[in-house]
């Protein structure tokens, strides 16, 4: 009996950047699984190449060409094989792309990406799509999931995108476009199809999150609100939220924290720098004082919360005294992480223009901000030894018989036990704390 054949296409994806851009890879490989593509590990194993782009860090278009030109070996081998450029350095360069790197099949924004398919279908055609337009319909409307497919154990959720803030150094505004909130109604769908697809942890991801103010009954919702909603699913065993800002973090929200069983103790909360001078410059509409006065309700509400930040060190007109204030703001808050970088020019943003910092001066500080960060996180990590956490369980670890997982304050977890399997939510003893995760036992 012969073999029914197939006619699968493959389908390699690779993503840069924020969570986000990982949950837009993930809602185009479904849009793709519909029109016969199934996802591979490797661009040698190909039909389809994706390159999902993110355009935060310095010289990321550049980048983005430098990887297209690994491909053309690849293209000259197979003349069929479809190579597109999607994300925020497609929205950015637009039809530049397809000047700079002819083989390049199709240009898709991060707003348009439900078009995919159709833009495929132009370039069977012949043609070369580029597609850049912040479209009226709902893009993630026109993408259902597709309830077959299983999924990890936790999951990111878009319930909000662009960002009205135009801070100094960010491109956002400019690539997302305006602050757009998803209907309730939408949401708590999506998330209810992820549950049953095995989903039982949920992070709700938005360029400003908690500035969520999506339609549902009665009227406008809240983030709070939609988390409490949330929380009434069953089957659904944490709920997490980023990227935050301080000038959005209401009170309900604030409540929330510590109210809400499923909403996990871990807060990403950006301040960027600690200076109130180079925040102005910044465009960030609030000072150190007001930061520092948030963390306290924030901890007053849920004392046992970590807290995540951002910053930028070297932006253009940071002095030493600058710095400072921002090395004494980090030591007040103690973060348990934080995501740190030197500042880099972004064409087209209000601080481009500026004049920069010493390139030797900006890295010293980063490193010292760096030592600091990790000083506090160490001792952050340290001090989970002898506490009883709850560990969502991932994957297998390096080890035989291990387990790794994320605990409730998305610190990595790992334990040797048996009759742990992937989905796993357990009451978990850590016994020691190394460089990037805590060893643990079962209770």
């Amino acid at each position: 009996m012969s073999e029914t054949p197939t006619n699968t296409k493959k389908l390699f994806i690779r993503t840069y950047g924020c969570q986000m851009n990982v949950y837009d890879s993930e809602r185009m490989a479904e849009a793709m699984g519909g029109e016969g593509y199934e996802e591979v590990d490797s661009p040698d194993q190909a039909d389809m190449i994706l390159l999902n782009t993110c355009h935060i860090r310095e010289k990321a278009a550049e980048k983005v060409y430098s990887e297209l030109g690994r491909f053309k070996d690849l293209k000259a081998a197979k003349p069929d094989l479809k190579i597109g450029v999607a994300g925020c350095v497609a929205q950015a360069e637009g039809q530049e792309i397809m000047r700079r790197q002819p083989m390049v099949d199709l240009v898709v924004g991060p707003q348009t990406y439900h078009r995919l398919p159709d833009m495929v279908a132009k370039v069977e055609a012949g043609e070369k799509p580029v597609d850049t337009d912040f479209p009226l319909e709902d893009k993630f409307e026109k993408l259902k999931n597709r309830p077959t497919a299983t999924r990890a154990p936790a999951a990111f959720l878009t319930v909000q995108e662009g960002c009205d803030k135009f801070c100094a150094f960010c491109v956002v505004p400019y690539t997302r476009g305006a602050e757009v909130s998803r209907p309730v109604d939408r949401i708590l769908r999506e998330a209810r199809e992820l549950v049953a697809r095995g989903v039982k942890e949920i992070t709700l991801l938005g360029q400003n999150v908690n500035a969520y103010h999506g339609e549902g009954p009665g009227g406008t919702w809240s983030l709070a609100k939609l988390i409490w909603a949330l929380d009434e699913i069953d089957g659904l065993e944490r709920i997490r939220f980023t990227t935050s800002h301080p000038n959005d973090m209401e009170d309900d929200l604030i409540e929330a924290h510590g109210t809400c069983k499923k909403l996990m103790p871990y807060l990403h909360l950006p301040v960027q720098s600690g200076s109130d001078k180079i925040l102005k410059r910044m465009n960030r509409s609030h000072t150190a004082e007001q930061y520092l006065r948030l963390i306290e309700r924030i901890r007053a509400a849920r004392p046992d919360i970590l807290i995540s930040g951002d910053f930028i060190v070297g932006f253009p007109e940071e002095t030493d005294a600058d710095f400072e204030d921002t090395m004494s703001l980090i030591r007040a808050v103690g973060y348990g992480q934080a995501f740190s970088f030197k500042y880099s020019t972004r064409p087209g943003t209000p601080a481009a223009e500026r004049p920069l910092v010493d390139e030797a001066v900006s890295s010293d500080r980063l490193q010292r901000l760096q030592a600091l960060i990790n000083d506090q996180a160490r001792e952050v990590m340290e001090s989970m030894v002898g506490r009883e956490v709850g560990v969502l369980f991932e994957k297998p670890g390096r080890m035989p018989g291990q387990m790794v997982g994320k605990s409730d304050y998305l610190h990595a977890v790992h334990v040797t036990a048996e009759g742990i399997a992937p989905g796993d939510l357990r009451r978990v003893r850590i016994t020691e704390a190394g460089p990037n995760s805590l060893a643990g036992e079962l209770v």
